[in-house]
């Protein structure tokens, strides 16, 4: 937010005033309001127990809710806007439908349809419930606040008279359906009745209930069934005396049962005699009177007598016992064919019961639906006289006193916080895009290669760009040539030489066992300076006393040449085509500093590279200078500089601060790598100390020791420094 904060601010700036500038243009709106109350459980003049035709409330928390979102959909319903429309007319109100404010001209004409313009009206209308309350408040908005209060009005009275007829007409529908259903029903009843009766009459059953004459047969087969067992027992009875007759001794009278004997007094009174007179002769042969005698003859008479009688009298009682035991199978016979009827009349009862109860329950609910509807028809009838409304307005609409459309405190509000929240966002959105290198943690997090240092912007009139923390002014150093590349040489005691030497510095102790002997500077793309990083080493490595020799390889674009002001006659290309390499040199006013122009532009730069010439000129180069620092071209443009990096001891690989691309930039280390190629380190170039990212860091050590060291204490380190780096092995 810090660094990007102007684009914040104007993103800001940009919202409010676009709000600002809607707000202001928007047309004034106007609301009218009135308040409706709804009655869901209304008074019942009839009674509880009279139901209504027309539910106009209910009982429940959930139900009365229902009702009540149900009459807000109503009151916004196109029946209503439909009827309004009509109403007024406003399918011809062309002020209505374009909404126009008062005194201002429609720009239309025509008419539109009714279902169109009661769409318009629907659009303005709502409804706002009054919480935990029966009353809602009905709204509706419009640029003229007379039009919106009449229109209002005549809303939520066509609201409220067609809740009315919608009561009436349903109990009107109701009333006439019922009066139909009574003739059909009453009609019904009729034919039913008849149809019982005539059945009644068919099928001869008298006014008596089934019921009594299911009894009636019940009681019936009950005392035929007691008739039946006790005719069984007594045939059992008879026919076990029978067999007790049939079973009885004819040799010897007293062998008959005694109960016969008892039973009969006939029987009894000869089996008397019988005994008597055996005892008589039992007597007489006792008295010593025998067989022959008179007395003895007429006893064994009398025996013969007596006996006969018996068995005489028994076997009339056997008759009689085999006639009782017939007498009882033919009441046993007839009682069981009155069973059998009695049986045969209980289930025709049955069926007769069947159809009768059929019929009669026909009879029933007829008579009983007709009951109710005549008693609903009455009821519906009183009903339909009161005309009772649940719904009435509470508060009529009024004239608005002032628009509530735009709101321009809230407007202006809203936009003000959008455009904060869309200022945050862009300033975060266009950090997130800018993809450049911008510090050093850049370079090392993102190329994977050691930091070597960084050199200040420099401005072509020869002024390094730097900033100090304290004033932000720029420091002018008195420039001897005027050309930003030999800075180093012409403002010693600059930031940017104090830069370049610190890169030295980093170079020779990185290796001191082996140093950089052929140094290759380059970069990912071109104008990101790799030619004046590289005039700024050589002319840093010059200073501390050794033989520097600055090479331009870079046979695309040439540029040393133009720094020392010299002609492109002679260079690389020329030593490679068998000049003389003495011819070719050009002793620079930079002390210890030569140079090796590219000379003449070939055709095929790559192809010169690959030769055996040129790897013998850098061997020869190596063997006359302590140091020999080459400027190539971009890495990723053209592959020479990757050729390059092959034949030399360290590449150094220039960014600019926020200009070269981080993926570029991994593109350059990457194929220098590819190819087995030694990166010495990385050099951030162009840095401007101004920039926010430079002001909360250790770039203020940094800044300190480029630009707070000024004067004498300045020189006095930069002479320590050259005489420690001259007395050095290297």
């Amino acid at each position: 937010m810090r660094k990007y904060w102007p684009t914040a601010l104007a993103t800001t700036i940009i919202v409010v005033a676009g709000a600002a500038f809607y707000t202001l243009g928007q047309k004034k709106i106007y609301e009218a309001e009135a308040s409706v109350i709804f009655n869901p459980n209304p008074p019942r003049p009839l009674g509880s127990r009279v139901e209504q035709v027309v539910d106009l409330g209910a009982g429940s928390y959930w139900n009365n809710q229902e009702y009540y979102e149900t009459e807000y959909q109503i009151i916004q319903s196109r029946k209503v806007a439909l009827e309004v429309v009509n109403e007024l007319g406003l399918q011809n109100d062309r002020a209505f439908l374009e909404n126009t404010a008062p005194g201002e001209q429609p720009q239309g004409g025509g008419t539109v349809s009714p279902e169109d313009a009661a769409q318009t009206l629907r659009g303005r209308l709502r409804v706002v419930p009054v919480k935990d309350s029966r009353v809602a408040g009905v709204r509706l908005r419009d640029a003229d606040p007379e039009r919106a209060q009449r229109l209002l009005a005549a809303v939520v009275d066509v609201y409220v008279a067609q809740n009315l007829d919608s009561v009436v007409e349903s109990t009107t529908s109701a009333t006439d359906w019922l009066r139909g259903q009574l003739d059909k029903l009453k009609t019904d009843l009729e034919s039913s009745e008849m149809a019982l009766h005539d059945y009644k009459k068919d099928k001869d059953i008298l006014s008596v209930a089934f019921n009594d004459q299911s009894n009636m047969l019940s009681a019936t087969i009950r005392q035929i069934t007691d008739d039946l067992t006790r005719l069984h027992k007594d045939r059992e009875e008879e026919a076990a005396r029978l067999s007790q007759l049939n079973a009885a001794s004819t040799d010897d009278p007293r062998r008959i049962e005694s109960g016969e004997f008892l039973k009969n007094p006939l029987l009894s009174n000869w089996r008397g005699q019988y005994e008597t007179a055996l005892a008589e002769r039992l007597a007489l042969l006792a008295a010593g009177k025998g067989e022959d005698y008179d007395t003895v003859r007429a006893a064994d008479k009398k025996i013969e007598s007596a006996k006969a009688a018996i068995l005489r009298e028994l076997e009339n009682i056997r008759a009689a016992a085999r006639h009782d035991v017939s007498a009882v199978n033919q009441r046993i016979a007839a009682a069981e064919q009155r069973l059998a009827k009695a049986r045969k009349q209980a289930h025709e009862l049955n069926l007769l019961e069947i159809e009768y109860d059929r019929l009669q329950r026909q009879k029933d609910n007829t008579e009983k639906l007709y009951g109710l509807v005549l008693e609903r028809t009455k009821e519906t009838d009183l009903a339909q006289l009161l005309r009772f409304n649940n719904i009435r307005v509470l508060d009529r609409p009024l004239m608005p006193g002032g628009p509530v459309q735009p709101r321009v405190p809230l407007n202006i509000a809203v936009g003000l916080f959008a455009g904060l929240l869309l200022g945050v966002g862009a300033a975060f959105l266009r950090g997130l895009l800018d993809r450049t290198i911008k510090v050093p943690d850049d370079l090392e997090v993102e190329l994977g290669a050691t930091f070597l240092g960084l050199l200040p912007v420099v401005a072509r009139d020869g002024h390094a760009h730097a900033v100090t923390r304290k004033s932000r002014r720029r420091r002018h150093a008195a420039a001897t040539s005027g050309v930003p590349e030999l800075m180093v040489h012409d403002q010693p005691t600059s930031g940017m030489a104090e830069a370049a030497r610190a890169i030295r510095t980093n170079l020779m102790f990185m290796a001191p066992d082996h140093p950089y002997r052929l140094l290759l500077v380059t970069s990912a793309g071109p104008v990101e300076g790799k030619t004046t990083v590289a005039c700024a080493i050589a002319v840093a490595m010059a200073q501390a006393g050794q033989r520097v020799l600055l090479v331009d390889c870079d046979l695309r674009r040439p540029r040393v040449h133009r720094v020392f002001a010299d002609a492109n006659e002679r260079g690389v290309t020329t030593v490679l085509m068998h000049e003389a390499l003495d011819e070719a040199l050009v002793e620079t006013h930079v002390p210890n500093l030569s140079i090796l122009t590219s000379g003449p532009v070939p055709p095929n730069p790559a192809e010169l590279f690959h030769s055996d010439r040129f790897r013998r000129l850098l061997e020869e180069l190596k063997g006359r200078f302590d140091r020999v620092v080459i400027d190539s071209p971009p890495v990723v443009a053209v592959t020479d500089a990757t050729i390059l990096s092959t034949l030399v001891d360290g590449t150094v690989v220039v960014a600019r601060a926020f200009h070269t691309r981080k993926e570029l930039a991994r593109h350059a280390v990457r194929s220098i790598r590819d190819v087995d190629g030694k990166i010495a380190g990385t050099v951030l170039n162009a840095v401007d100390f101004s920039r926010l990212e430079y002001k909360y860091s250790y770039y203020y050590y940094q800044r300190d020791e480029y630009y707070g060291q000024t004067g004498r204490k300045s020189r006095d380190a930069s002479q320590r420094e050259r005489h420690d780096e001259t007395a050095s092995p290297d």
